[in-house]
């Protein structure tokens, strides 16, 4: 069942289009994983469906609603919450403090703030630190955590492992397993394409802000991507439909 629909959408930074023409369905339930170089779009396209950039033109529906006009804070009430690159906590706050802001959403569901730290027992000890005295897994942990208190039915992931150390990516990603039990659908942005072989159901690949390759990720191969990736000569043509 499609939970995410956009269609045509374009978004822009200044006069620059960062994202352009994207059609992009995801399905309930399901591990969709967008790569592409720096400067793709990717971020720009999980911020314009986060709510936290207003796209310039096209469409978004959730669950079959247009979202499109829905402020941030709207869409996380609908179900919708984004880890942004960054991770972007209250850095004043404690962890307990940062959980307990998206747990004022009142949406029910699998996770509350005592679920969290059952899960990242990393925290645990550092409950009540201030969000900016933490280690970057440790923020990075905390702000997952904070997006799914709110109990969405899709969570977007935007570069959790950007910066951290190889152990601290594992901790990180061993929430999906957790996450599919539950049904929740993410959308993440990731580099590391060894990863996302591994973890995602389908792959979309951008270039200059389109999608120019995308497919179950079984039926694609590494060098497909790769190509698509770096803009090489058959990516534009060979496009794998789900």
């Amino acid at each position: 069942m499609t939970q995410l629909e956009i269609r045509n959408l374009e978004v822009c930074h200044g006069l620059l289009k960062a994202v352009r023409g994207v059609d992009l369905d995801v399905n309930a339930g399901e591990v969709l994983a967008i790569v592409g170089a720096n400067g793709a779009g990717k971020t720009t396209l999980m911020r314009a469906i986060a709510g936290s950039h207003r796209a310039s033109k096209g469409s978004i529906h959730f669950n079959g609603q247009d979202i499109g006009a829905l402020p941030a804070h709207q869409r996380v009430k609908r179900g919708l919450s984004l880890v942004p690159e960054g991770r972007r906590l209250f850095p004043k706050m404690t962890v307990q403090e940062n959980l307990a802001v998206s747990a004022q959403i009142g949406r029910s569901g699998n996770w509350s703030i005592d679920s969290i730290f059952e899960v990242f027992e990393n925290l645990v000890k550092r409950r009540h630190a201030k969000a900016e005295t933490l280690s970057g897994g440790e923020q990075q942990a905390t702000a997952i955590g904070r997006a799914l208190v709110a109990n969405p039915e899709i969570i977007l992931l935007d570069e959790v492992s950007l910066g951290l150390s190889p152990a601290i990516v594992d901790r990180v990603y061993s929430i999906l397993p957790k996450l599919r039990a539950t049904a929740t659908t993410v959308v993440l942005v990731e580099q590391d394409l060894g990863r996302v072989l591994k973890v995602s159901d389908r792959i979309i690949c951008m270039l200059e802000g389109q999608v120019v390759l995308q497919g179950p990720t079984a039926e694609l191969t590494r060098e497909q991507i790769v190509e698509a990736y770096f803009g090489l000569k058959t990516s534009r043509k060979e496009k794998v439909q789900p």
